[in-house]
């Protein structure tokens, strides 16, 4: 799994923040050596993201807990269908129990509603992209659901591209001095990194296509009559990218202007976690 690093970083600052100094209501009522068992159960309907992350959670707290698997991430679950069984020491089980569903809950949720956008661009090349709009400490989940529900990651952080967005365009004296900085910044550093530019009108389109050098042209807030003559425009030369306020309403206005990709800051920021328990097998 990609940036393990990060996952084990972040499931060890869950069980810090959880567990403490231990996890006193175990303690106080059940046996240390204590064994049995718990399964995971849809309340709702959903795609199901995070069984990966539930399993390092689990290892992490105690190695000798044992899962059966039966549903894979990715796959959509209907309610009452059971995603996996744990078994080993209860006060192990118990102390994971919230961590594991927290993330599978909320992974869960994006993924759910990152395979709504996919499918409102079936039919067109556009291709659902993710943005930096992340829980911070959670982003390597948050990009791992999306990607479960089928859309596609963007950047991981600032440092896997040069997106030169508004402000580093103003900063920088405009379109053309940014473009011309970040190809010296990347011939000195030796990096290989790809250019997306942002663009807020026609006109600096027409500008970004004068001086070249890019990967990918974004569309930042545009109309779809916009979007579709600059799609016209640039025809092939680069990529595109529609970006701004795009709901599921419109996505596939914006899929059908014929852009390569359209990014959604909503697939993660503005999420409902799916409804599911974890409970003893009986």
């Amino acid at each position: 799994m990609q940036y393990d690093n990060f996952i084990d970083q972040l499931i060890d600052l869950a069980i810090a923040e959880d567990i403490g100094d231990g996890d006193h209501s175990s303690l106080s009522c059940i046996p240390i050596d204590a064994t049995g068992g718990v399964q995971l159960m849809m309340k709702q309907e959903g795609v199901i993201a995070g069984l990966s992350v539930a399993e390092r959670i689990y290892s992490r707290i105690d190695k000798d807990i044992k899962i059966e698997f039966f549903r894979k991430d990715g796959e959509f679950l209907s309610s009452g269908d059971i995603a996996f069984k744990a078994y080993g020491r209860i006060h192990s089980l118990l102390q994971a129990e919230r961590i594991v569903l927290n993330v599978i809950q909320r992974m869960s949720g994006i993924a759910t509603q990152t395979r709504e956008f996919v499918k409102q661009c079936e039919g067109t090349k556009a291709k659902v992209l993710d943005t930096r709009k992340t829980t911070p400490g959670m982003r390597v989940l948050d990009k791992l659901a999306v990607a479960l529900g089928g859309g596609v990651n963007h950047r991981m952080g600032l440092f896997d591209m040069i997106m030169l967005k508004d402000n580093h365009i103003d900063f920088a004296g405009g379109i053309e001095n940014a473009i011309r900085k970040a190809q010296e910044y990347l011939a000195h550093s030796g990096k290989k990194l790809d250019i997306e530019v942002e663009t807020r009108s026609l006109a600096d389109v027409d500008e970004v296509l004068r001086v070249g050098g890019v990967r990918r042209i974004m569309l930042d807030n545009f109309s779809i009559e916009d979007t579709r003559r600059a799609v016209r425009l640039i025809a092939g030369r680069f990529e595109t990218e529609s970006s701004g306020g795009i709901t599921i309403q419109t996505i596939r206005d914006y899929a059908l202007c014929g852009v390569d990709y359209i990014s959604v800051g909503a697939i993660t920021h503005q999420i409902r976690s799916i409804d599911m328990n974890l409970k003893k097998i009986h």
